[in-house]
């Protein structure tokens, strides 16, 4: 587990462009006098003006009355209703062997990737790993998925591009019974919310991993894609109604100034956050901490 000041010092580094957007939009705010209906407006704008969302943002300016008296103690204050708000309490998950992992996303929202990441950080453990590529519609995306299988230390399940992603899926689960893997990965098809097809055939990938596995997946996580700001609620909303979401994993918040949006998304579909991402190393994937995300938001340290 990565201690708590090496995580608040790669969050801040990785959210300095979402930070540098609203505290530099808030600094002249800071200097006021006093908390008045000025100042609480040109806030609610700020924060609006962060990807926030309309109802976060609602319930943050509701509960500032009473509580700030002073603009010097503002940023205090959203550090602590900000953390408030990111701390969702995971759900049970069922216990076995393997554990299977099943990642969801849209093409280009750092899927392959995070499950590289993920993988890489299971058999520096110690663990034994094997990654499902069930993503058979493009052939770049197997290649992928080996490279980074290999820098990570991990087998990967294939079948040739334009095969049936569920009999991989079967294949992988065989598999890793019969490696005894501690860890399964399944990557899919990297499909937009939208397509009802794609959808369907999501299902039946849940339906035979549920069958070959009771209890399984363990864990359904999200990648979601930070510089797409507050759009990512509608993705999330559409997978989680057709699939059930265990987890968030945000990507590339380094490469953005939205990050704050992450406070809306959390906010509105109540699904916890597990992992983000702040760059494209092997390391630069973390657990996610609510504390230290919203101190590194707000914070005026560099």
């Amino acid at each position: 587990m990565e201690e708590p000041s090496s995580l608040l010092q790669r969050l801040t580094r990785g959210l300095q462009k979402t930070r540098d957007a609203l505290l530099g939009r808030m600094a002249s705010l800071l200097t006021r006098p006093k908390v008045d209906p000025e100042f609480l407006e040109e806030l609610e704008a700020i924060m609006l003006g962060a990807d926030m969302g309309m109802a976060t943002v609602r319930t943050l300016m509701d509960a500032i009355p009473g509580r700030v008296r002073e603009p010097q103690e503002l940023l205090e204050f959203l550090k602590q209703q900000v953390a408030a708000l990111l701390t969702i309490p995971p759900g049970e998950t069922s216990t076995g062997h393997p554990h299977v992992v099943l990642v969801l996303g849209v093409n280009g929202s750092g899927k392959t990737t995070t499950i590289g990441k993920l993988a890489f950080q299971a058999t520096q453990q110690g663990k034994k790993v094997l990654l499902a590529a069930a993503d058979t519609f493009r052939a770049a995306a197997t290649t992928q998925l080996q490279i980074w299988g290999k820098r990570a230390g991990a087998g990967v399940i294939a079948h040739q591009a334009g095969g049936d992603p569920a009999a991989v899926v079967f294949d992988a689960l065989q598999a890793s019974r019969a490696r005894e893997a501690d860890l399964l990965y399944i990557d899919t098809a990297g499909r937009l919310h939208t397509k009802k097809s794609r959808m369907e055939e999501l299902k039946k990938i849940q339906r035979i991993i549920a069958r070959e596995s009771p209890g399984a997946p363990q864990e359904t996580l999200l990648t979601l894609d930070a510089t797409t700001g507050l759009n990512a609620i509608v993705q999330a909303r559409q997978f989680h109604q057709a699939i059930g979401l265990t987890s968030l994993v945000i990507t590339k918040l380094d490469g953005t100034a939205k990050g704050g949006a992450v406070v809306g998304i959390v906010a509105e579909l109540e699904i916890p956050v597990r992992y983000v991402g702040v760059g494209e190393g092997l390391h630069d994937l973390h657990p996610f901490s609510p504390s230290a995300f919203a101190a590194a938001l707000f914070s005026r340290e560099p």
